[in-house]
This record gives C-alpha cells, sequence and structure tokens, in this order.
C-alpha cells in the first residue's frame, strides 16, 4: 500500500515536471521582497486555476497571501508556500524552491486523497514575508492555521556531512536549525549644529559606532557555531548636523535559545557601554522566538 501511495505521489508531480519547473524560474527571475510578491502571488494563483483549484486570491488580509484547498471533513493538512527574495541579491535562500516543494506535496497530497477516497483536506497557503516582516505571524493572528492539525514545507540547502565509525554520509538529517535573537537598538541623543555649537550635542551616530566597533571585538571571544550580525539602519540626515538619533538592526544566533540568550547579554553589554560613553539613551525592540526543537531532539536522541 505505502509503494503504491508513492508512486500514486510521484506520478502526480512527474506529470506537472516541465510546468513547476517554468513556475520556480518565474518566481526566481523575478525576485520580490517581503509583502511585495505581487507577482509571485499571480502566477501561482494562475498555475493553481489553471489545474482546477478553487483559489482565494490576498487570503486573510494580506496583499500577497493566497489559499487553495481541496477534501471535505477530518483533519486539515497544510503546506506553506513561501515566495519571498532578499534585498539586494534575490533567491539566494531558494524561496521560489521552497514555493515549487510545497506546490508539489499540495498536489501529490490532493491526488492520494482523491484516488483512495480518504476523507480530510489538504491546503496550500501562500506565506509572504518569511524574510522579515513576520508574514506567518500576521496570518497565525489572521486565523489561518486555526483548524490546521499539521503544517508543512521544505528548505533547500546544500548536504551535511557527518563522519562515524562506519563511514562518512551526507545529508540534511545530520544538521541542526539554530537559535535567533532578532533586536532593533535605538539611540537617542540630542542635535546640534556641527560647527557653531557642536558642544552642545550628544552623537547617537558616535554611540551607534561604538557598539558595532565593540561587537566586532566581541565575536573573536564567541563559540565557533555562534553568529552575530548587525546593520545600521540610519545613522543621521545631515553631515554638519549632531546626529540625534541613530537605529541598529541585529541578529545573534546560536545553537540553542538559552546560549543565544547569553550572547544576546553580552551583545546589549557592547550598546549599553556605548551609550554610557556617549551620554546617549538606548532603547530595545526585541524579538525571540521558542525553542528550537530540532536542535533539542538531536541532543536527546544523541543521549
Amino acid at each position: 500500500m505505502a509503494q503504491e501511495v508513492q508512486i500514486t505521489i510521484n506520478k502526480a508531480i512527474e506529470d506537472l515536471d516541465s510546468e513547476l519547473r517554468e513556475l520556480s524560474t518565474k518566481i526566481h527571475d523575478n525576485p520580490e521582497t517581503a509583502y511585495n510578491e505581487y507577482g509571485a502571488h499571480d502566477n501561482v494563483a494562475a498555475f493553481l486555476t489553471s489545474q482546477g483549484f478553487n483559489v482565494i486570491k490576498h487570503a486573510h488580509g494580506l496583499e500577497t497571501s493566497l489559499s487553495a484547498e481541496y477534501g471535505s471533513d477530518g483533519r486539515v493538512v497544510n503546506f506553506n508556500c513561501e515566495y519571498d527574495a532578499l534585498p539586494g541579491i534575490g533567491h539566494a535562500c531558494g524561496h521560489n524552491l521552497i514555493a515549487i516543494g510545497s506546490i508539489a506535496g499540495f498536489l501529490g497530497t490532493v491526488a492520494v486523497l482523491k484516488k483512495y477516497k480518504i476523507p480530510g483536506r489538504v491546503r496550500l497557503l501562500g506565506t509572504p514575508a518569511e524574510e522579515g516582516g513576520g508574514g506567518k505571524i500576521k496570518l497565525i493572528n489572521a486565523g489561518a492555521y486555526k483548524d490546521v492539525n499539521a503544517s508543512f514545507m521544505t528548505h533547500p540547502m546544500s548536504a551535511l556531512v557527518m563522519k562515524t565509525p562506519m563511514g562518512v554520509f551526507k545529508g540534511i538529517p545530520f544538521g541542526t536549525c539554530v537559535a535567533s535573537i532578532k533586536f532593533k537598538a535605538t539611540f537617542t541623543g540630542r542635535p546640534a549644529h556641527g560647527a557653531l555649537s557642536p558642544h552642545e550635542g550628544i552623537n547617537a551616530l558616535d554611540a551607534a559606532v561604538l557598539a558595532y566597533n565593540g561587537i566586532s571585538m566581541l565575536r573573536q571571544q564567541i563559540k565557533p557555531y555562534e553568529r552575530i550580525g548587525g546593520v545600521i539602519l540610519h545613522g543621521g540626515e545631515a553631515p554638519n548636523v549632531i546626529t540625534p538619533q541613530s537605529t541598529l538592526n541585529y541578529n545573534v544566533r546560536s545553537a540553542t535559545v538559552d546560549e543565544a540568550r547569553e550572547l544576546h547579554k553580552r551583545v546589549v553589554s557592547c550598546f549599553e557601554g556605548a551609550a554610557i560613553s556617549t551620554g546617549c539613551k538606548v532603547d530595545f525592540e526585541l524579538w525571540v522566538f521558542s525553542r528550537v526543537r530540532s536542535a533539542e531532539y538531536t541532543y536527546h536522541s544523541l543521549g
């Protein structure tokens, strides 16, 4: 039975191989960033419509979300369809492939439900703004997942290598995800004319540069698997005005949430030190998510 089901899934996907490849290429060659995925939205919707599905465009109050469904009664299985690109470098994370992987999974599941008359529903949900912007959070708040029993997607990546006494193995199962703490820091100083009265100002740009350099030095003393990434989003408007406010965006990553939190404390100290040194005030806007289950499960499975 399992083999027959797999054959059914494979055939459903292989029969549309060229169409799926064409759709992937369209998304890849026209990269669109968070909440601007209008072309991807329309192309995916057009493809699903051509296959006989009723597509809800602009689903759940998001202009670039969509939803298509097959079946009735029973449990609901959902496939997340991402299609946003990174700013400046296009689909470097392969979200065009994520979209096609989810569409293929959706089509394969539909084929099985049809052939074997299995009760249940399968849904494809267009999920914009994965690369920042919290698209899925907005979808959760809008109730998009309220009736979903299980949700799936896949992510492309290079094969990971694991050396064992039995030999060298390659594959994604040997990897883990990392925990991530994202935050925005805003320094507030006091404006002044840079030529006439610089002594009356408090320079928020100096604070940003000091924090940035401090974190750059901190990287020498962090664990090999930890990462700190950051950019200065705003550093002032004019060279002859003491910058009254600056903003930085940072991402702290480690193997577990607990380790990420410890690293985050060290990074925050760099910001607080910069604030003290320059006389600025610093405020943080923090985003931290749940524990990374894949890393925990790997840890427990290894004893």
